[in-house]
């Protein structure tokens, strides 16, 4: 037994050198058991799928295999597979990445959080609301994971001003009720702005040791509140803009492929539609969060004198404290934020649909929502950090500093995350094999069944099934896998293609129930106050919202918006040697799970 045990362990230990090694071997007869093209196209696609979902290889490097794969099994050229890794949609990621660098260096997100959580107050619902209000908004132009990096330790010092340090509460919670006339356990007393007890004595209040007990439970509640909607707002506030979000690139990107005459998606109009539905969620997560972790009493609409006033009293303390600490707003902050909102204004009114945009006073087509990204960015390089004076270039007594700008390329190349640029590259990649092979079409082939099912309740279906699957693995990955698929799915059932594809991209966002779903859950995880079961219990029902909400979305301004209830001359295939015949083969597991699932 001990041997067998042995063995297990040292497996263990080579389980990725394994799958490296056996995946490719596993998959072997579906390149014999398949049409040519499609059967050597599934197989790189699932080699993928397995590498991506393991992390047999880093992403980045699994998303290089289409460059050396494709052209030597023959199915696309190398030039035809190269261009995919860089298309304009990398570069809208990319401009997008380095404005949030710009932001980060000069510290403007820091300044936006603090005067949020000034103006929401710090009652515990409150200060929820203020937290993922915040979260929420830096994601839309930051990545998730830097805007829960930074608003932790936010959330952090004000908890240890509201309740104490966390280890004399957690003591408190375990304390058991005394018989009356013995000595009463002592709540913790009330630091001082941002200190924190570190003595362990906490003081007597005269309480008993149930209330006691009661009280801290109550406050470790509100506590793992606070640090869970960080992560959860982050996650949902990605997808109210194209670059908040890899899946959102990703859905563009496979759009273009796909549908090239379809222009109904860019910046201005995913903006339109994706932002109410955010606010929605939000709102609805909100009083989830609140309710669950005790945020929602009457202390909300009536002021009481207590213990909690004066421990809410040193909460805005250290708000007030840290926000002061920032001083006035400088030159560099000023222009970081004047170049974000004529980045995002720019980006909106280029062709928003509803009105026209100033893109018609330029050739049609020729400029895109990359071109006007990479223009703002490539100001902040040379725009100067402090503010320039006429006087300098005549005073000699002056100091002759070097020349500041407000980025330069060392921080952005520090900054900017290249591997998930490359996994964008990746899955416009892999879309672009399967679209060229055939395989896309040839799996749509095989969702007979769904067409029999109403196209609203597909949509709920699809956007829990990939709400579901990307609590395993890389959303990224996830939308890359699944999209293609959809998208013949709805051309094969005579479904608006949209109707089908934007509920598949924002499903792929609502990762909330496991620590290892996002880097967000993994690092609000890491803090050591949260337990899987805190996230399975919030995440589930979190999950339901979310697809309600976008399935309430869709069927209302969305189908108003991108005129859903047609099928559009866009979506009908331009190559009509591409068929839906079906060969007698064996269905892939991934048809297989999504019919087994519609059904």
């Amino acid at each position: 037994m001990e041997t067998i045990s042995t063995f297990a362990k040292k497996l263990w230990c080579v389980k990725k050198q394994l799958i490296l090694v056996l995946t490719p071997l596993i998959l072997l007869p579906l390149i014999f058991g398949l049409p040519e093209k499609e059967g050597k196209c599934l197989y790189v696609v699932l080699l993928m799928a397995v590498f991506w979902c393991t992390e047999a290889l880093p992403l980045a490097v699994t998303a290089m295999l289409p460059v050396c794969l494709f052209p030597t099994m023959g199915i696309l050229p190398s030039k035809k597979v190269c261009p995919q890794y860089f298309l304009d949609t990398n570069f809208l990621f990319l401009s997008g990445l380095v404005m949030a660098s710009a932001i980060e260096e000069w510290g403007l997100h820091r300044r936006i959080a603090l005067k949020v959580l000034k103006i929401v107050g710090v009652k515990p619902a409150w200060l929820i609301l203020g937290m993922m209000n915040t979260s929420a908004f830096l994601s839309m132009w930051l990545s998730n994971t830097a805007t829960t990096a930074m608003m932790l330790p936010i959330a952090n010092a004000i908890l240890e001003s509201l309740f104490g340090d966390l280890a004399t509460l957690k003591e408190n919670c375990k304390v058991k009720e005394e018989t009356e006339g013995q000595s009463q356990v002592k709540l913790h007393s009330l630091p001082s702005e941002k200190q924190i007890l570190t003595d362990g004595m906490v003081r007597s209040n005269g309480r008993t040791a149930q209330e006691i007990r009661t009280e801290s439970e109550y406050q470790m509640k509100v506590w793992k509140g606070f640090l869970i909607c960080i992560p959860y707002a982050a996650s949902i506030g990605g997808t109210a803009t194209l670059t908040g979000t890899a899946p959102n690139l990703i859905l563009i990107g496979q759009l273009k492929s796909y549908f090239p005459e379809c222009d109904l998606i860019n910046f201005g109009s995913w903006f339109a539609f994706a932002f109410p539905l955010m606010v929605l969620f939000l709102i609805l997560a909100w009083l989830w969060i609140s309710f669950l972790y005790g945020g929602l009493n009457t202390r909300l609409c009536v002021k009481k004198q207590d213990e909690r006033a004066q421990a809410e009293k040193k909460a805005e303390a250290v708000i007030d404290e840290d926000y002061r600490k920032l001083g006035p707003i400088n030159f560099a902050e000023g222009s970081i934020a004047f170049f974000f909102i004529l980045f995002a204004v720019l980006l909106f009114t280029r062709d928003p649909k509803f009105v026209t945009g100033w893109s018609t006073f330029f050739n049609k087509g020729y400029v895109s929502d990359a071109t006007t990204g990479v223009i703002i960015v490539s100001i902040l390089f040379f725009f100067p950090s402090q503010k320039p004076s006429l006087s300098w270039w005549f005073d000699s007594r002056a100091s002759n500093t070097p020349y500041v700008p407000l980025l330069s390329w060392k921080k952005a190349q520090e900054c900017v995350p290249w591997n998930i640029i490359l996994l964008l590259g990746g899955g416009f990649a892999m879309a672009k094999g399967c679209e060229e092979s055939g395989l896309a079409a040839w799996i749509g082939a095989y969702l007979q069944p769904i067409a029999q099912v109403p196209p609203a309740v597909a949509v709920m279906f699809i956007t829990a099934f990939l709400a579901c699957f990307t609590e395993f693995a890389s959303n990224t990955a996830t939308i890359i896998i699944f999209l293609p698929v959809i998208a013949e799915l709805a051309m094969f059932v005579k479904v608006n293609p949209l109707y089908f594809m934007i509920p598949a991209t924002t499903g792929c966002s609502f990762a909330f129930m496991l620590p290892v779903s996002t880097p967000p859950n993994s690092i609000a995880f890491a803090s050591g106050h949260l337990l899987v079961k805190d996230m399975v219990k919030t995440g589930f029902v979190m999950n339901i919202l979310g697809i309600l909400s976008v399935s309430l979305a869709m069927n209302t301004w969305g189908r108003a918006m991108f005129s859903l209830e047609t099928y559009p001359d866009w979506a009908r295939p331009v190559n009509m040697s591409t068929s839906h015949t079906v060969p007698h083969c064996n269905i892939p597991w991934i048809v297989f799970v999504m019919v087994i699932l519609i059904n």
